[in-house]
């Protein structure tokens, strides 16, 4: 399995935000298309330096990136089946959570869930839930497992929405600059609280444009970015909307919060993911999107350094092997597939199948019959 990353490095300030206070992020994805930006910091603030941080990473997207071209080759071995669930435990401090198919399907619990976090706070395990699901900010991801009738904090929460907005602040995204979101009222919210002027979103779910001969289509022009999620209410209107921006307006950055194929909002089916949402833009501004959700090292190294944490003990649990799986794998950590959601086990046994999690089980709550059975 290869991975291929372009490095670009910009220099921003020290004095950020409490909430945003650390030293360096990595971007990341298994797309080679993708940018991997570094944020390092340094002992002086000042509005050129802020500048030259956001001019640097957009002079950057016209250059050739094959001279900037780094390869790498893992040959990792097949996953095995958990049959000792206290040996990784006991292996690891953090245990990182996905949501959809691993802690619920739409709106309904998986089974064991409960007992299973129970479990792993009475034997001292730091857990962290992150989705890519962008439609909802901390906050309500927080009802949500409150609705299901689970004790999560919303610092223990990374959902893809306030993604965007962590990304933004670390690469000191001009105030004076508006992002135009397609998406949900989750990446309002978190753009809102990192204190971002935006437009878009659900608002302009109703809108429609009238073609008649000569038509223009008017646009703001300092919108700087574009964050696209996944959106119930994607019309033509934001395509050519977020079109205009990303083609028209000078250094507009393109965010993707995930590129999810398909997502669960039932636990009927599979539905059509925010990957759909990002491929319209991609394919109509033959650019492609800077990842902040999962599989991008973004959500890892913020997570690492706002809980003082090694990768290495880390294990990652989700059910989508190149989003999960390899969330883990960029990120060092240890990874657990579980086949309660998208993955089937002759997918992942399947010789055209490059990406191979530590271990895989059937679901969470296996943590607790594999227990029991090795007493």
């Amino acid at each position: 399995m290869s991975a291929t990353t372009v490095i670009a490095s910009a220099s921003a300030s020290a004095k950020s935000s409490q909430l945003f206070g650390f030293g360096s992020f990595g971007i990341n994805s298994n797309s080679s298309n993708n940018l991997s930006c570094t944020r390092s910091t340094t002992t002086t603030t000042t509005t050129s330096t802020r500048n030259l941080s956001w001019n640097f990473i957009n002079s950057n997207k016209h250059k050739s990136r094959k001279s900037m071209m780094e390869d790498s080759f893992t040959t990792r071995a097949s996953a095995q089946p958990l049959t000792n669930a206290d040996d990784l435990i006991d292996s690891v401090e953090t245990f990182i959570f996905d949501c959809d198919g691993v802690i619920w399907k739409g709106d309904k619990l998986i089974d064991g869930v409960p007992q299973t976090l129970d479990m792993l706070r009475s034997k001292g395990k730091r857990l962290v839930f992150v989705t890519n699901n962008s439609t909802k900010s901390r906050k309500q991801y927080g009802k949500k497992f409150e609705t299901l009738g689970l004790n999560v904090n919303e610092e223990e929460i990374f959902a893809s929405s306030f993604a965007a907005a962590a990304y933004l602040k670390s690469i000191n995204f001009p105030k004076d600059k508006k992002v135009y979101v397609i998406g949900e009222e989750g990446i309002l919210k978190e753009l809102e609280l990192a204190g971002y002027q935006y437009l878009g979103g659900p608002e302009d779910g109703g809108k429609k444009i009238e073609l008649k001969p000569g038509y223009l289509m008017e646009h703001d022009e300092s919108v700087g970015a574009v964050v696209v999620g996944f959106d119930r209410n994607f019309n033509y209107y934001k395509i050519q909307y977020g079109t205009l921006c990303i083609r028209e307006n000078p250094g507009c950055l393109f965010i993707a919060t995930n590129r999810d194929a398909v997502t669960h909002l039932t636990d009927a089916q599979e539905w059509a993911g925010g990957g759909s949402m990002v491929g319209a833009i991609s394919g109509s501004t033959q650019r492609e999107p800077l990842v902040v959700g999962k599989p991008s090292t973004f959500m890892m190294d913020y997570l690492a350094n706002e809980f003082g944490i090694l990768k290495s003990q880390i294990c990652m649990v989700g059910d989508r092997l190149d989003t999960d799986i390899l969330f883990g794998q960029n990120g060092g950590c240890k990874t657990l597939l579980v086949l309660s959601g998208v993955t089937t086990l002759p997918v992942l046994q399947s010789p055209d199948n490059s990406i191979q999690p530590d271990f895989y089980t059937n679901k969470i709550s296996d943590f607790l019959s594999l227990k029991a059975a090795t007493v």
